[in-house]
């Protein structure tokens, strides 16, 4: 017997969080650049996160059909309590099969920014 799960309607998870472009006064940087391999693409996101023991990963969002522009959120996480500092981050994504038919959008809890590729 098996038990229907149906993931849609669970609960958003608590323990990844957006996070701030701007951390301390300094403003994260986004930029795309092509790849060893033709039509390929790596996303680069550098910044500052405000817990020196944070997990910082770039999370792409999941669709159904492609999107203009693909969503990928800036999320960190903290296991167990914040170490108040601040600490540098720097997180690469190849952008293969998770790409818009414009491009992608970087998101962060103040902001966002859009790139066309």
């Amino acid at each position: 017997m098996s038990v229907a799960y149906d993931f849609e309607k669970a609960p958003p998870a608590t323990s990844w969080k957006l996070l701030p472009r701007t951390v301390d006064g300094v403003k994260a940087k986004a930029e795309v650049r092509p790849a060893f391999v033709p039509d390929t693409y790596i996303l680069i996101v550098s910044g500052k996160k405000p817990c020196l023991n944070m997990t910082v990963r770039l999370s792409p969002m999941t669709y159904i059909r492609q999107p203009e522009y693909w969503e990928i959120q800036v999320i960190g996480s903290v296991p167990g309590i914040c170490l108040p500092a601040i600490g540098d981050y720097h997180e690469t994504l190849p952008l293969d099969g998770i790409r818009g038919t414009k491009g992608i959008v970087v998101k962060w809890a103040d902001s966002s920014e859009k790139f066309d590729i």
